[in-house]
């Protein structure tokens, strides 16, 4: 709607940098020639700002600024708690569990699977990886991406999504098949930048015209007039969204579940931390990631609410003829998803929508080249060099990666499209990757912490945490899935311990890893990050509990 050639000249820019940028800063060396280090983990040379910048552009996605803006329209403010308790996860994840995977200099976290308990454990989990990473991750950003980029540029009708999709598919290929994690990593201090400005710019023109009086403070204290009840962090049992978020149990419960698993365990996420010139720079950068965290709301919640509340003025007092028609998902009811892309086309002005669409693409090209190498270091080497090509030298392994994310990315691109029409993607993606996270989660803390599991144990414990998990999901049992979550993860390890207990004669695992106190010393820039942060998350909590 309303996309002029400034907006054209803006976007064709960002994309046409972004591509040379990454191809550049990936460039053969004189006389060195790309190898598996360089290729996987960008040379281990990434500062701290570089790990913090991509450690969020590869978590903010479409699944955020199109999923998460979807929920703030559905459940408010209380959909934040994804991000401001992910503030404190890193913190954990950089005291606690980084020292372990860089002492052991680790390319891959199926490669930890190996080490602590066997090469078949590890085997599952990484086929399980990269068909995770390919059937939901690649296919649902590319999918929210299209529909996103149809909304702003098109129609809204469906017809640009394909061609959307292929677009996002080839400027993440353009730059990261070609130059691995370091082309990706060093783009990403770009994309972050403009993926939080232009984020920033659509919260503030959106809540400049929520209210006729106009005003950024006007917006928000209309917004917080009108659906006060949308600012609750905690919801109530009564609360239609209740299943979604379950109240105060989100604060001890599942939530940490989702989390722990996702910046801990989660390859192309914890791929950037292993980049790092040391553990000290990993540890700063899991610090800034820390505090950008707590702003993202600010970017993709109160957007959502903002549409929420133009979706339900009272007749008569809308400022946008036809908003209900614009949410309607062609059966009579509600498409929450369509609240980010709607704001941008209606209220952005030109030259800046190009600028805004620019920062979402952003979003979306980060995480999708993210995945890619994540999905081709996983393949390559946890699967390809073990089993195909022991001896395999480092220019074939570098060719391989590229194939793997070559073949990855054409799959989602023929899958994105079969996504369909689901009213909150966000909500969608968390609860099918909680049937499997609790489990492997459980897997890992128990492997790390106890150094009694055993591989048996290990083995049928992340086996029977399927079944747990589709037990406790049955509507007989009627549990919010973040609960379910939450149970399957107990279950797993008492399973874990006793399987480990009964089968072994031995005191302790001979892989189990001896902990010691000077491995967590952290330093003080890290020390002070951490009391700042909790002292913010605290304030929040106290102040839309």
């Amino acid at each position: 709607m309303n996309f002029s050639g400034i907006d054209y000249a803006v976007f064709i820019t960002y994309i046409v940098g972004i591509v040379a940028l990454g191809l550049w800063v990936s460039r053969d060396k004189e006389g060195h020639i790309k190898d598996s280090k360089d290729y996987f983990l960008a040379g281990k040379s990434l500062p701290w700002w570089a790990v913090g910048s991509s450690l969020i552009a590869a978590n903010i996605s479409a699944e955020q600024f199109i999923g998460m803006s979807g929920s703030g329209f559905a459940i408010g403010l209380a959909i934040a708690t994804y991000e401001w308790m992910a503030a404190i996860t890193l913190i954990i994840v950089g005291k606690f569990f980084l020292p372990i995977f860089i002492e052991k200099k680790l390319y891959t976290i199926p490669e930890f699977v190996e080490k602590r308990f066997s090469t078949n454990l590890k085997t599952i989990l990484a086929v399980f990886w990269v068909a995770l990473f390919i059937f939901v991750n690649l296919t649902s950003v590319l999918y929210l991406g299209g529909k996103a980029i149809d909304t702003i540029i098109g129609n809204g009708d469906g017809s640009l999504i394909f061609y959307a999709i292929l677009g996002l598919a080839f400027i993440a290929a353009a730059y990261s098949l070609y130059g691995g994690l370091s082309a990706v990593a060093w783009t990403d201090v770009v994309q972050v930048i403009l993926l939080v400005v232009g984020g920033l710019i659509t919260s503030v023109i959106a809540l400049k015209h929520v209210t006729p009086d106009g005003g950024l403070v006007n917006g928000l204290s209309h917004i917080y007039n009108q659906a006060g009840d949308k600012f609750h962090m905690i919801l109530s049992r009564d609360n239609p969204q209740y299943f979604n978020l379950p109240g105060v149990t989100i604060l001890i419960g599942g939530m940490w579940v989702a989390n722990l698993y996702y910046w801990g365990f989660n390859q192309y996420i914890i791929q950037r931390t292993l980049a790092a010139k040391s553990l000290k720079e990993a540890q700063r950068g899991i610090a800034f990631a820390a505090f950008l965290k707590l702003i993202i709301p600010l970017i993709v919640v109160i957007p959502g609410i903002v549409a929420f509340v133009m979706f339900t003025q009272p007749e008569g007092t809308a400022i946008i003829p036809g908003v209900n028609e614009a949410f309607s998902n062609g059966s009579g009811g509600i498409n929450y998803d369509k609240a980010y892309p709607w704001l941008i086309s209606v209220f952005i002005p030109t030259g800046l929508k190009g600028l805004v669409l620019a920062a979402l693409t952003a979003a979306i090209i980060s995480s999708l080249a993210s995945m890619l190498n994540s999905t081709s270091t996983i393949f390559t080497m946890d699967i390809y060099k073990p089993y195909f090509n022991k001896n395999a030298e480092e220019h074939k392994l570098v060719n391989v990666g590229r194939t793997v994310a070559f073949v990855a990315l054409l799959i989602a691109v023929m899958m994105a499209p079969v996504m369909g029409n689901i009213p909150q993607m966000f909500q969608y993606i968390q609860e099918y990757t909680g049937l499997v996270s609790p489990g492997i989660l459980a897997v890992f803390l128990m492997g790390l912490f106890w150094k009694k599991a055993t591989n048996k144990g290990a083995i049928v414990g992340v086996l029977s945490s399927i079944v747990v998990a589709f037990l406790l999901k049955a509507s007989i049992v009627d549990l919010p899935f973040l609960d379910q979550m939450f149970y399957t993860m107990i279950i797993t390890m008492a399973i874990i311990a006793g399987v480990s207990i009964t089968t072994s004669e031995e005191e302790d695992d001979p892989k189990g890893i001896p902990l010691k106190a000077s491995l967590f010393k952290t330093g003080p820039v890290f020390n002070i990050s951490a009391y700042a942060i909790l002292i913010i998350l605290v304030a929040l909590y106290a102040i839309f509990w």
